[in-house]
C-alpha cells in the first residue's frame, strides 16, 4: 500500500515547516536539461580564475581546441 503524506512525517522535520502548498516536480524540466556539477579540489580551483579558464584547460586536454 502506497503511504500518503501523513505517514512520512519524519522525526528532525520541524513543525513549521509547512509545505501543503508545494508544487511537486516544479524544477524537474530545468534539471533535465543538464547539468555536470564538477567539485575541484581547493588547489586546482585556485589554479582557475573563472569558467572560462576551465572550459579552455579542459578542450585543450581533451584536444577539442
Amino acid at each position: 500500500m502506497k503511504k500518503g503524506p501523513e505517514d512520512r512525517v519524519s522525526e528532525d522535520m520541524r513543525a513549521e515547516y509547512d509545505f501543503s502548498h508545494g508544487e511537486r516536480g516544479k524544477y524537474a524540466s530545468r534539471n533535465a536539461e543538464g547539468s555536470n556539477v564538477v567539485v575541484l579540489d581547493p588547489d586546482v580551483a585556485a589554479a582557475f580564475p573563472n569558467t572560462e579558464a576551465v572550459n579552455d584547460a579542459l578542450r585543450k586536454a581533451a584536444g577539442l581546441d
